[in-house]
């Protein structure tokens, strides 16, 4: 797992300036960046979790989150994406699927609070300035024709300590997990970041051929072969149906693991706000860089898997038979979303392991190391209960 910590320079300057008192966030060096003076003093204002509004550390004077009247989420058309992008770049893939320096790769921005220059590197669009601790943001990656406008924001609503309780909740419920690190629990920095998400609607309309499998027993042999073998009776099943996907979730970076993030949904999604940079002041966030047609493409594969687990359940009985399942997608529309999490990298015994805690519900995914001893011991216990059922039933 990328750590999200920003790479800098430093260039020392004689009398640093704090930003002028007046406004909410301003854009910086040209309109590359954007910074959150405070409009009571002049200071850095910071998104803060308890109260989710702007609030300066200095004065404490608090400020609304700036969102325009008009502001809404709405589903966008993804044909209609695909296609203005196509034929603004000619091929997705170069618009979309290559790092342009000018959107999501490496750029150097300078730091209106101590003179520091801080590089914002790969898909890194919000951070802290390492020196002074002045939040700042990438201005130019959400403006770029090249790529796709964030529709909401998910605010953080569990603070960091909140989350380091949900982790260790998490590491005591590990029953096979080696005592010592029950003990020590994960420890290690950790960070919180929005991570970039696509989700996706869709209708679709199933047909599917297959067979029902429904078992049965017979009695067969004589004397001491006589014995009852469960036998399976095969038959012919078709069928059709609709299913709409509402908000198909895909993590669209690659720098994540895909799989720890799936486990930390459902994300309460009704509580996003229109984007506003504001949500993300003194808070990392990372752009995409899964572009949307093979975001799509994944979220299809989490569509056709459930589309499958219900034919099974339609054609019914024991076992079943898929042979053939066409799908048809229609009404498709896809948002771009950030959404919060808290990230952790813990060590123990010399490996890395990575773990997420959703940040709006508390949801812990992650990897933590096994005691095979424990693993030999419940198996060596499940083997004793299942001989000892075996010979009181041949009583």
């Amino acid at each position: 797992m990328s750590d999200p910590t920003p790479i800098t320079t430093f260039e020392p300057e004689p009398e640093p300036e704090r930003p002028a008192a007046g406004g909410s966030s301003r854009v910086i060096n040209d309109g590359q960046a954007r910074v959150f003076p405070c409009s009571q003093c002049g200071a850095d204002l910071e998104f803060r979790i308890g109260i989710q509004q702007l609030q300066c550390p200095f004065c404490n004077h608090v400020e609304q989150l700036e969102i325009p009247a008009d502001a809404a989420i709405v589903e966008q058309d993804l044909d209609a994406m695909l296609e203005r992008l196509q034929e603004q770049h000619g091929d997705l893939e170069s618009a979309e699927g290559e790092v342009n320096s000018a959107t999501v790769g490496d750029q150097e921005v300078h730091c209106d609070g101590c003179g520091a220059n801080v590089l914002f590197v790969g898909t890194l669009t919000s951070s802290r300035c390492p020196y002074c601790g002045s939040p700042i943001q990438r201005n130019d990656v959400h403006k770029s024709a090249a790529r796709i406008p964030v529709d909401g924001v998910l605010p953080f609503f569990i603070v960091r300590e909140k989350a380091a309780s949900c982790i260790e909740q998490w590491v005591q419920s590990r029953w096979f997990a080696p005592n010592d690190f029950k003990k020590l629990g994960a420890k290690g920095k950790f960070e919180g970041v929005y991570l970039p998400y696509f989700t996706f609607d869709a209708m679709t309309f199933n047909r599917y051929q297959g067979e029902r499998g429904d078992r049965y027993t017979v009695t067969v042999g004589t004397g001491k072969d006589r014995r009852t073998e469960t036998r399976t009776r095969w038959s012919y099943a078709s069928g059709q149906f609709q299913r709409f996907f509402d908000d198909v979730l895909i993590l669209a970076i690659r720098s994540q693991r895909h799989d720890l993030a799936q486990h930390l949904e459902p994300w309460p999604l009704e509580k996003c706000v229109p984007f506003t940079p504001d949500a993300m002041a003194g808070i990392f966030a990372r752009t995409y860089d899964i572009p949307l047609d093979q975001s799509f493409e994944l979220g299809q594969q989490r569509m056709r898997q459930a589309l499958m687990a219900e034919t099974r359940q339609r054609i019914g009985g024991d076992e079943q038979r898929v042979h053939d399942l066409k799908t048809q997608f229609t009404a498709l529309t896809f948002k771009h979303l950030l959404l919060p999490v808290w990230l952790l990298a813990y060590r123990y015994r010399d490996k890395t392991y990575p773990v997420m805690v959703n940040a709006v519900t508390g949801e812990v995914s992650g990897d933590r190391p096994y005691s095979w001893i424990k693993i030999t011991l419940a198996i060596l216990a499940a083997a004793a209960a299942a001989l000892t059922l075996f010979a009181l039933t041949q009583k």
